[in-house]
């Protein structure tokens, strides 16, 4: 027996053509959506602070559920995905909405799997932040939402009891692919060669398009065809989780050895000791093998038994950045910047800024490699002033635009300055990590119908 799955999502922003070519198409068993990072369940945590109306769930739902849904109801394609953020609950029953929309059969069930967000009692089931090594506690007063790393457990609770489509809250990015193989193969949950195979494989798939050339290419180094019409992976995986990536026939791209190994260790910071909830993946031990045209087969990727602990993200609130642009072009634009900057350095101490951190970055001369970068460089024909300081409070932190904006009439000769049609000043939120017993976090599943 082999198990289809696809990729629909690598993270929140993703392409949506992808997807529905994979429904459609792709002659899938699941379609498995990823659409979180570490940031996506504080800043719907801060979204839902500032907007009660905000539902809390991906707010890309309605898109992705109409690309995919008449598809994936043709083929009798499931579902799998974490695009519950902070309201797995409200995103299932926007799901049977877009059921009942697209005709589908009365009584389909859609699962909402929640029990992550554990803000109202982090501080009490963690003691030490991983970062920096302060307790838990530090960060009292300050945390917007903490989210435990669940796995696929309760995913597969979930389908087991007749679930079509099932939408979680924070879940392992691996563990969203993996858990249809633990169903359909019967795998334990403990069968740590197994299921390790299975997160090794889940990996390969999370980040959608970019085993299939996305993220990959480099003119003339690394060149893939057609990238503009990059498909998301598809896995041909067996009983013993041994798997063959592929995408669909006619598609831009290329899924080959160098493709597939570029994502076998992406944010893989120890291969033979990546921990997810489910399993410690091993993957020192793997096979690839290029089997055919956009066809490589992975196997012998080895597991080690879970951890007791589960990671938990806390997310804090941090200050605010004030942060604007302006420009120069022409002959003389980097000698017009540096002025500039000594301009506002100035300005920013008249008008007492106080910020806890400041930059002023040339854009397309330092801005990304800062203090390191070449210092004998070609004169640029034109240059991006950004200017970013972080601040304890918004007051301070919107006086960066302020000043900027003076630079339009009282500034260098020939600023150019854009129109602020947006706000310039934004809330921080900083992402702590730490450890909680694995028996703290309880899933729990919600069930609604068509």
């Amino acid at each position: 027996m082999s198990l289809r799955i696809g990729s629909g999502s690598a993270w929140w922003g993703d392409r949506l053509e992808p997807a529905r070519l994979n429904a459609e198409e792709g002659d899938l068993d699941y379609l498995c959506f990823e659409t979180m990072a570490e940031a996506t369940i504080s800043a719907a945590q801060v979204r839902k602070r500032r907007d009660p109306s905000f539902p809390g769930y991906d707010t890309y739902l309605d898109d992705r559920m109409q690309r995919v849904l008449p598809g994936c109801l043709r083929r009798g394609t499931k579902i799998i995905s974490n695009q519950g953020w902070i309201n797995p609950e409200g995103a299932a029953q926007r799901i049977v909405h877009w059921l009942r929309e697209f005709g589908a059969p009365k009584g389909m069930k859609v699962a909402a799997v929640s029990g992550s967000l554990i803000t109202d009692r982090v501080l009490d089931i963690t003691d030490t932040l991983m970062e920096d090594g302060r307790p838990s506690s530090a960060l009292a007063g300050s945390i917007v939402s903490a989210e435990a790393y669940m796995g696929a457990e309760p995913i597969v609770q979930a389908l087991n009891e007749g679930a079509d489509i099932v939408v979680t809250g924070r879940v392992a990015d691996p563990s969203i692919f993996m858990a249809p193989m633990m169903k359909e193969f019967g795998w334990d949950a403990l069968d740590h060669a197994r299921v390790g195979h299975g997160s090794g494989i889940g990996h390969v798939l999370e980040c959608g398009a970019q085993v299939t050339g996305g993220y990959f290419c480099d003119p003339g180094f690394k060149d893939v065809p057609d990238p503009w019409d990059l498909a998301f992976p598809i896995a041909e995986v067996e009983s013993d989780g041994s798997a063959v990536i592929t995408k669909v026939r006619g598609t831009g791209g290329a899924i080959n050895l160098r493709t597939v190994k570029e994502q076998l260790f992406y944010e893989v910071h120890d291969p033979a000791n990546y921990i997810t909830p489910d399993v410690v993946v091993d993957f020192t031990t793997t096979d690839i093998e290029e089997i055919g045209h956009d066809r490589v087969r992975i196997s012998n990727i080895s597991g080690k038994p879970r951890t007791p602990t589960l990671k938990v993200s806390i997310a804090c609130q941090e200050g605010f950045i004030g942060e604007d642009m302006f420009f120069y072009a022409g002959p003389g634009a980097l000698r017009r910047a540096q002025l500039a900057k000594t301009i506002l350095e100035e300005r920013f101490r008249i008008v007492g800024l106080k910020a806890e951190d400041m930059r002023v970055d040339f854009v397309g001369l330092n801005a990304i490699h800062g203090g390191v970068s070449p210092a004998q460089q070609p004169e640029p024909y034109e240059i991006a002033v950004r200017v970013a300081a972080r601040c304890k409070t918004r007051e301070e932190a919107n006086k960066v635009g302020r000043e900027i904006d003076g630079m339009a009439v009282s500034g260098v000769g020939m600023t150019g300055k854009r129109v602020p049609h947006q706000d310039r000043a934004r809330e921080v939120i900083g992402v702590w990590s730490s450890l909680v017993p694995r028996e703290a976090v309880k899933p729990t599943i919600t069930f609604y119908e068509s």
